[in-house]
């Protein structure tokens, strides 16, 4: 079983955060506020060439937060851990503190 999956291409491989569903004080958040579609970037493909042959580089870095579609993505598990993944065209943007 591979243990690492580098993506190939413009592709690039989220692993979800999943919101909390309660409180440190124990109250139960709602439904709607546990579904953000968010995750952290856990590894990006080389980029894809153009019609001239120059490479264009994925547009995300690894480590980074990013705002995903809501439909969209190949679902992928690599061991007990469930990852996204989704073309440099999809992401929607970088989320920042």
């Amino acid at each position: 079983m591979a243990k690492r999956l580098i993506p190939s291409l413009n592709r690039v491989l989220v692993e979800k955060i999943v919101p909390p569903s309660k409180t440190n004080a124990g109250i139960l958040l709602p439904e709607k506020t546990t579904k953000l579609n968010s995750g952290k970037v856990v590894a990006v493909g080389p980029g894809i060439h153009d019609r001239d042959g120059k490479l264009i580089p994925v547009s995300v870095k690894e480590g980074e937060t990013v705002l995903l579609p809501e439909y969209g993505g190949t679902e992928v598990k690599l061991g007990e851990k469930e990852f996204h993944l989704y073309r440099d065209d999809d992401i929607l943007g970088t989320l920042h503190d």
